[in-house]
C-alpha cells in the first residue's frame, strides 16, 4: 500500500511566493488567509513577521485540519521602522526616496502548521539589500514600469532591480518573499520531499 504524501497548502496571496514555491518541486495548493496583518511599523519586524506568518498559516489549518499549511510574511526594516506594503503611490514614492543611497534588510517569518496533530514549526531569514542613489527621474521611471503597492518597501528586487538595486547579502529568494532555502529545510521537517 502506498501512502500519498501529505496536501501542502501555501497561506498566501502573493503570486510570488507561488512562483518561488513551485521551484521546489512539491505540490500545493494556495488557500488565502483571510486575516488583517499587524503591520505597526514600530513593531521589531523579526517579531512582525513571525506573527503574520503564524496568523496566515493557523487561519488556513483551522480549515484544513489534515494538510500542511505554509504561511510567510515579509518586510523591509531601515531607520528602527519597517516599511510595509505603500498606501498608494504617493507612499511607493516616500518609501523609495527613503531606501535611495542605502542598505536596508529584508526579514521573513515563516510558519507551517496542521492542525490535526497539532504539528508547529517557525523559521524565517533576513538578507541586506543597498540601494543605488535615486533621483526623482529613475523614481518615476521605476513606478511606471513596476506595481508595486503589493511589495514591502515600495519595490521588486526581481522586476527593474537592475534600476534601482546596487547589491545585495543573503538571500535573493527571501528578498522576493520566500526564503527556499529555509523552506525546503522546514517542510523536509515535516516529511515533504523537495
Amino acid at each position: 500500500m502506498t501512502h500519498s504524501p501529505p496536501r501542502l497548502i501555501l497561506a498566501s496571496a502573493s503570486p510570488r511566493r507561488r512562483e518561488l514555491l513551485a521551484q521546489l518541486g512539491v505540490p500545493f495548493e494556495v488557500v488565502t488567509a483571510e486575516v488583517t496583518e499587524h503591520e505597526d511599523a514600530a513593531t521589531d519586524p523579526r517579531v512582525m513577521v513571525a506573527h503574520n506568518a503564524a496568523l496566515k498559516a493557523d487561519w488556513v489549518a483551522a480549515r484544513h485540519p489534515d494538510a500542511i499549511v505554509l504561511g510567510a510574511d515579509t518586510t523591509v526594516f531601515l531607520d528602527g521602522a519597517a516599511l510595509n506594503k505603500p498606501r498608494d503611490a504617493a507612499d511607493a514614492r516616500a518609501m523609495l526616496r527613503r531606501l535611495s543611497g542605502r542598505t536596508h534588510t529584508v526579514f521573513t517569518g515563516l510558519a507551517v502548521r496542521r492542525a490535526r496533530d497539532g504539528l508547529r514549526l517557525e523559521g524565517g531569514a533576513s538578507s541586506d539589500v543597498t540601494i543605488k542613489p535615486l533621483d526623482d527621474t529613475v523614481i518615476e521611471a521605476y513606478l511606471a514600469r513596476v506595481h508595486t503597492l503589493d511589495k514591502a518597501g515600495g519595490y521588486g528586487i526581481q522586476e527593474h532591480g537592475d534600476l534601482i538595486v546596487a547589491g545585495y547579502r543573503g538571500s535573493l529568494s527571501n528578498i522576493v518573499g520566500l526564503p527556499l532555502e529555509e523552506t525546503k529545510q522546514i517542510l523536509t521537517r515535516c516529511g515533504l520531499r523537495a
